[in-house]
C-alpha cells in the first residue's frame, strides 16, 4: 500500500451502499428462516443451518450438535469474565456509589436512545396510525383476517419500525443509512395505501372512516418524504455531493 492510499479517508456510505447492505441482510434472514422451517426438528439442526449459512465458527466437527457447546462456550466466557473480580476480591467500582452512578448513566443513555425517536411527531403519527387500524379492527371483526386488512395493518406497523430505526440516531452519523431507512418505511407506507382502498371496500367503512385513514396514511407518507428530502440535503451540505 503507498502513501496515498494509507492517508485515504474512508469513504462514508450513502443512501444507496446502505440499501444494498440491508438487501444483503434481508436476503440472509429470508434464508434463515427458510433452512429452520425445513429443519425445525432435525437432531443436527444448529449444524446444518450453521453449515448452509457458511457460519463455519459455529460448526463443531467433534460433537453431533452445537447447542449444547455453544452454551458451554457462553458459560465459559461468563465465567471468566466473573473469575477475575471472584480472585481480585475487589469491586469494579470503589463504592457502592460509584457502581450506582454508573448504572443510572447508563439507564439514561438508554432511555435517551428511545426517546430521540419516540418524540419524533412523524413517529408519533407512524405509532398513532398503527393503534388507530388496530382499534379499527376490533370493531370490524373478520374483516381483519382478509388480505388487504393483513396488508394494511402489516405495512403500518412496518413503517413505524423502520422509522424508529432511521430516527433513532439524534447525532446523524450515518446519514446515508438514515435515508435508507426512510425509504423503506416509504416502501411500506405506499403498500398501506395501495391496500386501504380493497379494505374501505371490503370493510364497508363510513365516509368519515375512509377519510380518516386516508388522511392518516398520506400525512405519514408526506412527513417521510420531506424528511428524506431534508436528510439529502444536509448529505449534500456535509459531504459536497
Amino acid at each position: 500500500m503507498d502513501m496515498a492510499d494509507h492517508n485515504e479517508p474512508e469513504r462514508v456510505w450513502d443512501e444507496y451502499d446502505w440499501e444494498r447492505f440491508l438487501q444483503q441482510q434481508d436476503q440472509k434472514t429470508e434464508r434463515y428462516m427458510e433452512l429452520l422451517e425445513k429443519y425445525i426438528d432435525h437432531p443436527d439442526r444448529d449444524q446444518i443451518i450453521a453449515r448452509e449459512m457458511g457460519w463455519s465458527h459455529l460448526l463443531d466437527d467433534e460433537t453431533d450438535g452445537s447447542a449444547d457447546d455453544e452454551d458451554e462456550g457462553w458459560t465459559s466466557v461468563s465465567f471468566s469474565l466473573h473469575s477475575d473480580e471472584e480472585d481480585d476480591d475487589e469491586s469494579f467500582f470503589d463504592d457502592d456509589e460509584d457502581g450506582e452512578e454508573y448504572e443510572d448513566d447508563l439507564v439514561d443513555e438508554a432511555e435517551e436512545e428511545t426517546e430521540s425517536f419516540e418524540l419524533h411527531p412523524l413517529y408519533q403519527a407512524s405509532f398513532a396510525l398503527t393503534v388507530w387500524v388496530d382499534q379499527l379492527f376490533e370493531e370490524l371483526g373478520e374483516v381483519q383476517n382478509r388480505p388487504a386488512a393483513v396488508k394494511l395493518a402489516t405495512n403500518c406497523a412496518v413503517t413505524s419500525a423502520k422509522l424508529a430505526a432511521a430516527l433513532s440516531d439524534d447525532d446523524t452519523d450515518e446519514i446515508g443509512m438514515t435515508i435508507a431507512y426512510l425509504k423503506r418505511a416509504l416502501k411500506a407506507i405506499t403498500s398501506a395505501i395501495d391496500a386501504s382502498p380493497i379494505f374501505a371496500r371490503e370493510a364497508r367503512l363510513s365516509s368519515r372512516q375512509r377519510k380518516q385513514l386516508h388522511d392518516r396514511l398520506f400525512h405519514v407518507r408526506d412527513g417521510i418524504i420531506v424528511l428524506m428530502g431534508e436528510y439529502r440535503s444536509e448529505w449534500r451540505r456535509r459531504y459536497n455531493r
